[in-house]
């Protein structure tokens, strides 16, 4: 499906002034990694080339809003310099180089964001919701040449008994920095590398479109989470494909025209796509206002207290945050005057929402769409009166994306029966870090694992990596848990599947087969899991059968446990529920400052 279907929503009158040559938004076919795709020409080659353009246009409107600090985007550029010079002379780093960074959401972790970048070096954004040994693989895995976290995630690194990890893991923590050891006096205006108060005199490292700028962690087939190289390419088409789908909606009547400044509350951590885009991409590109909740647990009460006080015109968050928006007592007094539109990302949404949305918030449009970390969050979108009447749909491919579904055999399927979903796009990551073949095809085609079909033109996801779990926005890979189950003295055999919630889209379900004569306390299984997985991972129920069904492979026939137990959430149906470690929103739900606990 190759084209931007939604030109045509655009008035004739205004297409060569949003399209059209020379405009904000013109569209061209240009080579990109050996094919040609659709692309901006009118755009920066680099996310620092966004910084630094943004700190000209808009020296002095504010970037990040804090509890105890506000950055404008004229400091954050000077501290950015400053970041990347103490990066350099204390620390040797250099382009190319990576950087691992574990943290919570904050001024200090941005700006330290930014120095790696103006280095032409990689951001390596590991969970901040990983456990100690998880946290480890991440190191293991991409050998950074540096450690840069907050005090938290440190101790759950060095917690580690000295056998745990390996030289590479232990180099890095022994060697290990703090974020504020790089960004406040950057920020102060303290003395730079060369001796002077101020910006420091730094000339950041050259940069070309296609080079990598951060590595994020993505659930794999293997059960460990694989390291997606993503582009600066990528962040900036992302930015500006989103930017121009905004304004066709305005242009269209869809959405309300945009009225001063955007100011959104940033739920996303920085280590997810949802967080690390709009901090480095789209906000830059827009002259956003971000506003950072305190650490902790996202908190919906605490949103709208942001909301009011700040101003904030637009939500952006995963279904499940988004509900508890609409349904919070104080929602009429708090946002209803200031909010302009609502996004949804990193799960599917449930037909309640738009019609909540609109009882409770007339008006406001929403979108919604279907992504992934490889493409940079690109793919589909859908939005105001085409969601509303289409609830359930992840509506057309965005302005630079093409999505296409295919047979078993790579055919493509135009007559609406189900297929995998493929996507090319210039945001189409570089590949996985330490993997030698890259899946994407020399087409730059990804075969997404996911299934889906058309219909009308709007595509309708039909399964998620089929056994791939989406709890309020998080992948789950039932393999990571299944086997860390198997571990267990008590446990025969297990299985993992996701059920449904009406919050958090999926709940985590082990189906356990005990070994003869034991018997299984889901309390003592959510310890254990919790012991070495992240909380999100831990099953919220546990359940117990005497066999697993299996085909005559001897795979486990997951859609019959499927069908068996999905069964609404504090039903019994032999299902064990409780509220042990992992179980409930405040285990993870997507918020960037749920990286503090």
């Amino acid at each position: 499906m190759a084209g931007w279907p939604d030109l045509t929503r655009i008035p004739p009158s205004l297409l060569p002034v949003l399209t059209g040559p020379g405009a904000p938004f013109e569209l061209v076919r240009e080579d990109v990694r050996g094919v040609e795709m659709t692309v901006f020409a009118q755009r920066p080659r680099s996310l620092p080339e966004l910084l630094a353009a943004a700190a000209r246009e808009h020296p002095d409107r504010p970037y990040l809003v804090l509890p105890e600090r506000t950055v404008t985007y004229r400091e954050a550029a000077d501290a950015a310099r400053a970041v990347a010079a103490a990066l350099r002379s204390r620390h040797g780093i250099a382009a190319g180089d990576r950087v691992a960074l574990a943290g919570a959401n904050s001024a200090e972790h941005a700006l330290t964001i930014w120095g790696v970048l103006l280095l032409g070096a990689v951001v390596v954004g590991l969970n901040g919701w990983w456990t100690g040994p998880e946290l480890a693989a991440g190191l293991a895995l991409t050998e950074p040449a540096l450690l840069v976290a907050d005090e938290p995630r440190l101790a759950r690194l060095t917690q580690l008994d000295a056998d745990a990890g390996s030289k590479v893991v232990a180099d890095a923590v022994a060697g290990a920095v703090s974020f504020t050891d790089l960004a406040v006096p950057a920020a102060a205006g303290t003395a730079s590398e060369t001796g002077e108060t101020g910006a420091p005199a730094f000339e950041p490292a050259a940069v070309e479109e296609d080079d990598a700028c951060a590595i994020l962690f993505t659930s794999g087939t293997s059960g460990r989470p694989k390291g997606a190289l993503i582009s600066h390419r990528g962040l900036v088409n992302f930015a500006m494909d989103a930017a121009l789908r905004g304004a066709v909606e305005a242009v269209s009547g869809a959405a309300p025209p945009p009225a001063g400044t955007p100011v959104s509350v940033l739920t996303g951590p920085f280590f997810h796509i949802s967080g690390l885009g709009p901090l480095t991409a789209v906000a830059p590109r827009s002259g956003m206002t971000l506003v950072l909740p305190p650490p902790g647990r996202w908190d919906p009460a605490v949103h709208l207290e942001l909301t009011a006080r700040h101003g904030v015109t637009q939500w952006s968050g995963v279904p499940t945050q988004i509900l508890r928006l609409l349904e919070h007592p104080d929602l009429d007094r708090m946002a209803r005057a200031t909010i302009r539109s609502v996004g949804c990302g990193g799960a599917t949404i449930s037909p309640e929402l738009p019609r909540l949305l609109e009882q409770r918030m007339p008006g406001t449009p929403l979108t919604n769409g279907y992504g992934m970390t490889e493409t940079c969050g690109l793919g589909t979108a859908i939005s105001g009166p085409r969601l509303a009447a289409h609830p359930t749909s992840a509506g057309v491919p965005t302005p630079t994306a093409e999505v296409v579904v295919r047979d078993e055999s790579g055919a493509e399927i135009t007559d609406g029966r189900i297929g995998e979903l493929w996507i090319r796009c210039p945001s189409t990551f570089l590949g996985y870090w330490g993997e030698s073949v890259s899946p994407v095809d020399d087409q730059g085609w990804y075969p997404t694992g996911d299934y889906g079909r058309f219909e009308g033109g709007l595509l309708q996801v039909e399964s998620r990596l089929r056994d791939m779990i989406v709890r309020g926005g998080e992948n789950i890979y039932p393999i990571e848990i299944e086997n860390r189950l198997l571990e267990h003295a008590d446990v025969a055999d297990a299985a993992v599947i996701g059920v449904a919630h009406r919050e958090l889209g999926q709940e985590v379900l082990a189906v356990i087969v005990p070994r003869h004569g034991a018997v299984i306390d889901p309390a003592d299984v959510r310890a254990w899991v919790g012991a070495s997985l992240a909380a999100f991972k831990v099953p919220a129920h546990v359940t117990t059968v005497s066999s697993l069904p299996r085909n005559t492979t001897g795979k486990v026939l997951k859609q019959d446990l499927r069908e068996r137990f999905d069964i609404p959430p504090g039903a019994d149906g032999g299902t064990e529920t409780g509220s042990g470690s992992g179980t409930g929103v405040d285990a993870g739900v997507g918020s960037g400052t749920a990286a503090a606990r």
